[in-house]
């Protein structure tokens, strides 16, 4: 089946047209990649013919023709415009683009691709972040006015776009390109996409202005010729060439006259504008921009306060021109313009026409244009323009964009975390973080995001946060979170180690007085009873210790509960004697390794007697071993481990980590391969992208079990590994 004889007239038709209007600029070598990406694109859709991929070269002309008699862009632009479709489509990848034609074309694609599938959603609430947004995505400013004019020419066929894409594309308008058109003094431009938008988001109040202008323009034509005539006369007489450009302002600045100002349509003082255009050489358009404005002001007369001087001081986009607004003899206001050729240019096309991208120009061009427009967007309040010390600026980002997956838009700093991001949303979402889905795919909470991600966090119900997280995070907000978390969960602490005390000095027929408590935050050098309380609650000072100091005794010599890990204190020969050495030769002593703490070798331990078991093994943070210190210190006995052969041991190990592929499979390796560990029991529980594995191992002592778990740590992916 072949494309129908009138659709390859009709775009044929329009192609000639791009291409005549591309000769007044492009040279025999980019006439000639025009004319290849147009075959490249014909081709496409007439294999395309029941246009299931939309593949629109018709469509791609048109945009192109906007870039070119409208936006002041060339070659380069057209070319992306017209292979747009095929690169979306995957028709053409980037690598082939970059041979057949050029990198910068290949960028551009990239760069267009990227900005038009970001999310859409919520503009008008965050529009300022999306332009900036903008700016980071892309290498060459071409992109997006690129992407104005497929806008542009989206809103001239407004009707004929589908329902779903009318209010997404008027949102889009409204809320980025017309801000974007206007910083980058593309104010033709703007004025049409305000004007369009007006008519479609604001029918009524457009139709009533617009039969208010129209049924007035008789009246309005005469009146503008008759306030023209008399300066045209005095110009001839002065010899001052000039054009005139006469309009009515536009509904959509009439309107917005009106909501400022709180006035009817009748009541618009300055609702004509007059454009007085010199032909000036370069040297001689301030003074002759002057002298018209002198002329103006002598025939009619001006309003002081409405004069506007953008010659001398040019905006940040380059745009120059002399405002006034004057009154004529019926006292009707009227806006007059004054300005040269070349600076009228500029103002109709912006920085596209003070650079004009013919040509596949260099990059270091680009690059130098991308800056001045990153410059004045981030700058919109500087006033002079300066070319050469633009180009001399050196540009850091600092900060990356980052979509929720509602469509909302967080700004970080570069170098931040999935946890920074989720402190970012709410505090409790930071605390309970243990991972995210980035870009669909599952990361830890250490992972460093990038600019334009879309990130879903992942919590834990008996998540919290910990110390180590100050290391990674860099926000100051999710610093200050994490620090606020801690203190509030040792005051928590705090408040049991209080109770704990309480009930003790109960016991212990200990009157509980502020008196008794500073004399121990003195003793034991602590900065505070909270400090204190926490220490009780957390079991980090011995009980009896307390007990002995407040009853009078010495405790000097009663020694600290320790904590893993700790070191195996070696017995001299002298009081090896004091101990029971714990070791596979052992006889005639019943004992066991107590179940409920399954010490192992090189654990601080010790020995509990057990009517009819004999002597069960604890370790001394055993969860059991407060009681039985307490309640039968008598049947507690000194043990110590001795070296033996290499006996093994049996104990617990909680794993937990990112729920990945193959991540079950490095952590077997890493147990039986790497550190020859038997393995007794595996189980596994996953949830929302984790896993938490409880592990029943066999190993000789308690430094092959730091070992062990210090690798365990190391595999990615792992949060946490310890022992139970």
């Amino acid at each position: 089946m072949m494309i129908s004889e009138d659709r390859r007239s009709k775009v044929n038709e329009k192609y000639l047209e791009l291409i005549e209007a591309c000769n007044k600029f492009a040279t025999e070598t980019e006439l000639r990649k025009i004319a290849k990406a147009y075959e490249l694109a014909y081709k496409a859709e007439v294999r395309d013919l029941d246009n299931s991929k939309g593949l629109d070269i018709y469509h791609a002309i048109e945009i192109s023709l906007i870039e070119v008699n409208e936006m002041g862009l060339g070659a380069v632009a057209v070319v992306s415009t017209l292979l747009h479709n095929l690169y979306e489509n995957k028709e053409i990848s980037q690598s082939e683009i970059q041979k057949k034609f050029d990198k910068n074309v290949a960028g551009i694609l990239a760069g267009f691709n990227r900005i038009s599938n970001l999310q859409t959603t919520k503009l008008s609430v965050q529009s300022e972040n999306f332009r900036k947004l903008f700016l980071t995505l892309i290498d060459d400013i071409r992109v997006i006015l690129i992407k104005i004019s497929h806008r542009l020419f989206d809103i001239r066929n407004y009707e004929k776009l589908p329902l779903e894409k009318q209010s997404i594309y008027l949102d889009e308008v409204i809320h980025i390109y017309i801000p974007i058109a206007h910083r980058l003094g593309l104010y033709k431009i703007k004025s049409d996409l305000e004007e369009l938008t007006m008519k479609y988001s604001h029918p009524e109040v457009y139709q009533s202005l617009m039969e208010k202008i129209q049924s007035s323009k008789t009246k309005q034509k005469s009146f503008l010729q008759h306030f023209i005539n008399p300066i045209q006369r005095e110009l001839t007489v002065q010899g001052i060439d000039c054009e005139f450009k006469s309009r009515p302002k536009s509904v959509y600045s009439l309107w917005t006259k009106m909501k400022r100002q709180n006035v009817e349509f009748e009541e618009v003082f300055d609702i004509f504008a007059v454009r007085i255009i010199t032909n000036s050489e370069l040297k001689k358009e301030k003074e002759d921009c002057w002298r018209v404005y002198s002329i103006v002001t002598n025939i009619y007369s001006p309003n002081p306060k409405r004069l506007r001087d953008w010659i001398t001081t040019p905006k940040a986009t380059g745009y120059e021109s002399l405002h006034t607004t004057v009154k004529d003899p019926n006292n009707k206001w009227v806006e007059v313009q004054i300005r040269s050729k070349r600076m009228d240019e500029n103002a109709e096309k912006g920085l596209a026409a003070h650079w004009r991208y013919k040509g596949f120009g260099t990059k270091k061009d680009s690059e130098s244009w991308l800056e001045q427009v990153r410059d004045i967007l981030e700058n919109p309040n500087q006033i002079y323009f300066d070319e050469e010390l633009i180009d001399q600026k050196k540009r850091s980002n600092d900060k990356i964009f980052i979509f929720t997956p509602q469509g909302d838009l967080k700004q970080l700093p570069i170098g931040s975390t999935v946890l920074d991001f989720a402190f970012e949303i709410h505090t409790n979402i930071g605390s309970t973080c243990s991972g995210a889905k980035v870009n669909g795919k599952v990361v830890p909470i250490r992972y460093i995001l990038n600019n334009g991600d879309e990130v879903e966090i992942i919590t834990g119900k008996n998540q919290k946060p910990k110390l180590d997280w100050l290391n990674f995070v860099i926000t100051n907000k999710a610093k200050g979170r994490i620090k606020r978390a801690l203190l509030e969960e040792k005051y928590k602490e705090a408040e049991v180690g209080n109770e704990i005390i309480r009930r003790k000095f109960k016991s212990w027929k200990i009157s509980y007085n502020e008196e008794n408590i500073d004399k121990i935050i003195k003793q034991f050098k602590f900065k505070t009873s909270v400090d204190f309380f926490y220490s009780v609650a957390t079991e980090k000072i011995d009980l009896a210790k307390i007990r002995k100091f407040l009853e009078g005794e010495d405790v000097s010599e009663i020694k600290e509960k320790q904590e893993l890990p700790v070191e195996l204190v070696k017995v001299s020969e002298k009081d090896k004697s004091d101990y029971l050495m714990i070791n596979d030769k052992l006889k005639n002593v019943n004992h066991s390794l107590a179940k409920c703490c399954n010490p192992i070798s090189g654990d601080a331990v010790f020995g509990f007697v057990t009517v009819g078991k004999g002597i069960t093994i604890h370790r001394v943070n055993c969860p059991n071993a407060a009681q039985m210190l307490e309640k039968y210190s008598y049947r507690v006995i000194e043990v110590k481990w001795q070296d033996a052969e290499a006996p093994t041991y049996i104990t617990n190990v909680k794993v937990v980590g990112t729920d990945t592929i193959g991540i079950i499979g490095e952590l077997t390796d890493v147990i039986s391969k790497d550190l020859k560990v038997n393995m007794l029991s595996f189980k596994v529980e996953t949830g929302k992208g984790q896993f938490e594995a409880k592990i029943k191992v066999q190993v000789r002592n308690n430094e092959h079990l730091d070992e062990l778990l210090h690798k365990l740590v190391k595999v990615k992916g792992i949060s946490k590994a310890s022992r139970v």
